[in-house]
């Protein structure tokens, strides 16, 4: 049993490809075999051979990738909702278009981070230079200038020292936490946790509510493909939602769908309990009325991931000024920890 999980490019292609291949009338131990000589990272490979190796065993296609044990729990359980309703293929291409959208927006992270974190290393080694070997040459001139009791209690040259440091030291936190987000960016498990951390962060509200309701429109696109009627596929899609103010939302709307009494429809819910805009309302309620509801929340989970990624642009075009001023304010410091001590001498020789 593999235990990598796979990224969202290799579950993109994983179900794509599956799905083309199912549309065509290929079987599915068919199609996965096929994927393996295909597939473009040995870990998609692995993965394939190891769904295969249970197919041919006479396990169905969300058992196989169950005991492959590197697919998320969730679209296993999609994959076993579609297989149980006859819309595997649906499903498998609805999968496929939510892991495109979930790799575009991981390659924008992975973009923002990766400059900064390249930047403040580079800041960082020529701050360590100018503290530990720049720095020294001049307070040891000093030394020999003014002697060492002088050098000792010398303000300037003092704080010379100190301000090197702290900018020393501020900018290697800076980018200890820079490196861990890079790091992180660059598996599915880290960037769960990345996600998770950076949600919590006020400036980044906005885009993450954007990924929130993107993620949660294409799980109830993905549920609906699958054949489930649209309150279970509500109530299932909210297990998916970790953002707490749009959690509270959908998780009102539900109840009020599922009341014995008076129950509300889709629309009417996700309406009285402010889901979705009003313009989205209108666009879930022609797919309503001309049974395109999958497809209509297929179109609207991209277009919620284009606001994430928008949004993330946004916070990009906020960083980079605030990453030059801090840059320029390092760098500031680098010189005047040098020219401290340089005036210092200046004044001892004169």
């Amino acid at each position: 049993m593999s235990t990598s999980k796979l990224g969202s490019a290799e579950l993109q292609a994983f179900f794509s490809n599956t799905a083309q291949m199912v549309s065509v009338g290929v079987q599915t131990d068919e199609a996965v075999h096929l994927l393996i000589s295909t597939a473009e990272t040995d870990r998609l490979r692995t993965a394939a051979q190891a769904v295969y190796a249970a197919l041919i065993g006479g396990a169905s296609l969300s058992a196989a990738m169950q005991a492959a044990g590197c697919f998320p729990a969730q679209a296993t359980g999609l994959v076993a909702a579609g297989e149980e309703t006859g819309h595997l293929e649906d499903t498998l291409r609805t999968l496929a278009i939510s892991y495109e959208e979930q790799d575009r927006l991981f390659a924008k992270l992975r973009a923002a981070i990766g400059y900064p974190c390249a930047l403040l290393c580079v800041l960082s080694v020529i701050l360590a230079f100018t503290v530990a070997a720049i720095l020294p040459v001049f307070l040891s001139v000093y030394d020999s200038l003014a002697g060492g009791a002088a050098a000792a209690t010398s303000g300037l040259a003092a704080a010379g020292i100190i301000i090197g440091w702290a900018a020393l030291i501020v900018t290697l936190v800076c980018t200890v936490f820079a490196l861990v987000a890079f790091a992180l960016s660059r598996t599915p498990a880290g960037r769960e946790r990345l996600m998770g951390t950076l949600g919590r962060m006020p400036f980044a509200r906005r885009a993450f509510a954007d990924w929130a309701l993107a993620q949660f429109t294409s799980a109830l696109a993905v549920y609906t493909a699958a054949g489930l009627n649209v309150d279970d596929a509500v109530g299932r899609a909210l297990a998916t939602v970790e953002n707490p103010e749009l959690r509270a939302r959908v998780t009102l709307a539900h109840r009020s769908m599922v009341e014995p009494v008076r129950a509300n429809g889709l629309v009417q819910a996700f309406a009285s309990f402010q889901v979705l805009s009003p313009q989205h309302i209108r666009q879930l309620t022609f797919g309503m009325r001309s049974g395109r509801v999958d497809e209509v929340l297929v179109e609207l989970s991209e277009e919620f991931f284009q606001d994430a990624i928008n949004s993330f642009d946004g916070l990009v075009d906020k960083v980079e000024p605030a990453l030059a001023g801090f840059v320029t304010v390092a760098v500031g410091a680098a010189l005047i920890a040098v020219m401290l001590p340089l005036v210092d001498i200046m004044g001892t020789i004169g």
